[in-house]
């Protein structure tokens, strides 16, 4: 994917990073099954395996030994069964010379390697895994069961591994706008599709195929409803009506894993209502004004918030909010519309490291989650530096029955007028506007050709395919 001496300097830097010796155990992952043991998912290596080792193949495993200054990969060659079934193979140890690996070993050697590191007392280092089978095979690797792997979770590692691939170098962030190139096909492509008659399941299909066409496919389900407001909506059976908007967040991967992300939300046939434009341009303006704060040194949370009053400031202007909006904000009124973060890291991962712990990679010892409904979901609040790849996601959204909980148990009363809402906006639906950004060194840039995202840019998008 990238030069050997790519892998062999993060490495290095790993190894110079850690405060502690031992080995560090780095799976690369393992096939998994659909529904049956021989018909398996498409492979997706670990993402932190790719980022030290690069190998792009299954039952891979990765030690660095912190006392040696040593790395290794550790996999079997193929027999005549595979190669029946595969092809032939190049031998693994070329494989691994392309990375900057000289020293490799069948499985086998890897429990020999453990056992004796685990005999001698040496320090394990291992990171949170996401898959049962990677954890049952490092149960039995280290001897212990599985359940007390969260024990041997090396703070030491994670800290290493946040502080290493959370400054992208320049050759990811090549990657990375491959990926949103890929991206804005896929969204301009669904507006172009947004026509009176259409599936949404044909979109998504149409969307996700143009993922596949061009990289590895998408970084996350797509999510495509004229039900905005179920934020995380991946039931397509609707079929698109005039009038209604539809919310499509989905991105894609680059053949090299790294990610983008991105939504946009469209009038269904071509043409907003004013109600519509309103809400739209309200967070099109939170989304600018992020934009405008991002830069190093800025936390997260700030920008958050700014967003939020901008948020709460617009629905004021339309009549849905009430009251004083500095008050509205502190309290987390703003919150009933806009219930989520503003963004996330975005990277090998489309929420870059977060199988370390989100906590972590978001936050520090300075800046600390909030404990309010909404603000409590901001994945990102630390403050932000140069090299850090960013997601900027604002919306507003009308969602029934937090409307009705709100107005049953009065929370925040004085902020909302609840009256209008049930009267104009139960089935206006929700809007969310996300772009992929880069921090720079006095700012940020938009990675990527910015998908259409104007009230007009949109409109005219979408009338292309009447």
């Amino acid at each position: 994917m990238f030069s050997k001496e790519t892998y062999i300097s993060r490495r290095e830097r790993l190894h110079s990073m850690m405060p502690e010796k031992g080995i560090i155990l780095i799976p690369g992952n393992m096939e998994a099954s659909y529904n049956y043991p021989h018909n398996t998912y498409h492979f997706r290596q670990d993402s932190t395996f790719a980022y030290l080792f690069g190998l792009d193949l299954p039952d891979m495993f990765g030690i660095l030994d912190l006392d040696e200054g040593k790395d290794y990969i550790f996999g079997n060659d193929v027999d005549i069964e595979d190669i029946i079934w595969m092809g032939p193979q190049i031998p693994l140890k070329e494989k691994a010379l392309q990375f900057g690996v000289t020293n490799t070993a069948p499985i086998k050697s890897l429990y020999t390697k453990v056992k004796d590191a685990v005999e001698k007392g040496r320090k394990i280092h291992i990171l949170p895994n996401y898959r049962g089978k990677t954890e049952l095979f490092l149960g039995e690797l280290m001897g212990i069961h599985p359940a007390k792997l969260v024990d041997y979770i090396s703070p030491a590692l994670r800290t290493s591994l946040i502080k290493l691939r959370e400054k992208k170098e320049a050759c990811e962030i090549i990657e990375i706008e491959k990926a949103c190139a890929i991206g804005y096909d896929m969204h301009t492509t669904a507006m172009r599709l947004a026509q009176p008659g259409n599936a949404e399941q044909y979109i998504a299909g149409v969307i996700e195929g143009i993922s596949l066409s061009k990289g590895k496919g998408v970084s996350f389900p797509c999510i495509l409803s004229q039900h905005g407001e179920t934020l995380h909506n991946h039931d397509h059976s609707g079929i698109l009506e005039t009038g209604k908007l539809m919310l499509v967040d989905a991105g894609a991967e680059a053949n090299s894993y790294y990610a983008s992300d991105f939504t946009r939300t469209i009038p269904v046939g071509g043409r907003f209502t004013q109600k519509q434009k309103d809400i739209y341009n309200i967070v099109l303006a939170a989304n600018e004004k992020a934009k405008s704060m991002f830069a190093p040194g800025v936390t997260n949370l700030d920008c958050h918030m700014a967003a939020a009053r901008v948020i709460a400031e617009g629905l004021k202007e339309v009549g849905v909010m009430k009251g004083n909006i500095d008050e509205a904000v502190a309290k987390g009124a703003h919150a009933m519309f806009f219930p989520h973060g503003l963004g996330h890291m975005m990277g090998l991962d489309v929420h870059d490291m977060e199988g370390y712990g989100q906590v972590f990679v978001g936050y520090d010892d300075v800046t600390r989650p909030i404990n309010q409904f909404g603000t409590e979901n901001l994945r990102l609040g630390k403050k932000l530096e140069e090299g850090f790849v960013i997601t900027n996601e604002p919306g507003v959204y009308f969602i029934p029955a937090l409307i009705e909980k709100w107005k049953k148990e009065k929370i925040n009363n004085e902020f909302i007028n609840f009256d209008l809402l049930e009267k104009e906006y139960l089935d206006f639906g929700g809007i969310r506007l996300e772009d992929d950004l880069l921090i720079t060194s006095n700012g940020s840039r938009i990675l990527g050709e910015r998908i259409p995202i104007t009230v007009e840019e949109v409109e005219n998008e979408v009338q292309k395919g009447a």
